[in-house]
């Protein structure tokens, strides 16, 4: 596949790829050392209100559910939004197990939601697998409006000196977990797909924001951000 390739054949492959590993992503999502604390740590600078309505595009399995809903309690409603039918099937069965009847899941593309309000959106995981997404972060501040909140959790290599040795390893986890036709895949290099997407959400994030804050974790790999639509 090339980078010429129309986008529906670019959307057809991505969901062929994450329909098909989706199991082993709902066990690695849930099961790896230290990931549940970055989840939780997203929902924490998103910072949703009780009662809120909370849209998580690229939610895959359903793995922040729990957290959100517990912010946002029982008047409070979380919707999913996915592309890829595998992953989304796995989450419908996590909310039909557990018995939430405020939290609902979409098929639809994650850069335009299609949700017609909501008070708060968290993206986790998925700055890097956007062509643009410093466009996909100013949609989602135009659905939640100034005074609405917005909650990015990312994985990028690390500059922390103990970590710079994983960073091989972890551009090899990149380059696997990306579907054939994505960018990254094709770059020799493929995190600097990553990391160029990741500076351009961030970057984003900033401007639209007024009160942003971000901390690193997991030795510098991980980056998470939230803060509070201000008026444009």
């Amino acid at each position: 596949m090339t980078a010429d390739e129309p986008p529906a054949t670019r959307t057809a492959a991505t969901q062929e790829f994450y329909t098909r590993y989706a199991s082993l992503y709902d066990l690695i999502a849930r099961r790896t050392p230290g990931v549940r604390r970055l989840r939780r740590a997203g929902v924490d600078a998103l910072d949703p209100d009780p009662g809120d309505v909370v849209v998580e595009v690229g939610c895959g399995t359903g793995a922040n559910f729990s957290h959100l809903r517990e912010r946002v309690g029982p008047a409070g409603v979380v919707v999913g939004v996915d592309v890829t039918p595998g992953v989304l099937s796995i989450a419908r069965d996590r909310i039909e197990r557990a018995g939430w009847d405020n939290v609902h899941v979409v098929r639809g593309d994650a850069r335009r939601p299609p949700v017609a309000d909501a008070d708060a959106v968290l993206a986790t995981f998925l700055s890097g697998m956007l062509a643009d997404p410093a466009a996909a972060v100013r949609g989602w501040a135009d659905l939640v409006g100034p005074g609405g909140r917005l909650a990015l959790v990312d994985l990028g290599r690390s500059t922390h000196p103990l970590a710079r040795p994983l960073n091989v390893p972890f551009r090899g986890l990149v380059r696997a977990s990306t579907p054939p036709s994505g960018g990254a895949r094709r770059e020799a290099q493929p995190t600097r797909v990553l990391e160029r997407r990741l500076v351009a959400a961030h970057r984003e994030l900033d401007r639209v924001c007024a009160d942003v804050h971000r901390e690193t974790r997991a030795l510098g790999f991980a980056r998470v951000a939230g803060g509070r639509v201000g008026e444009r």
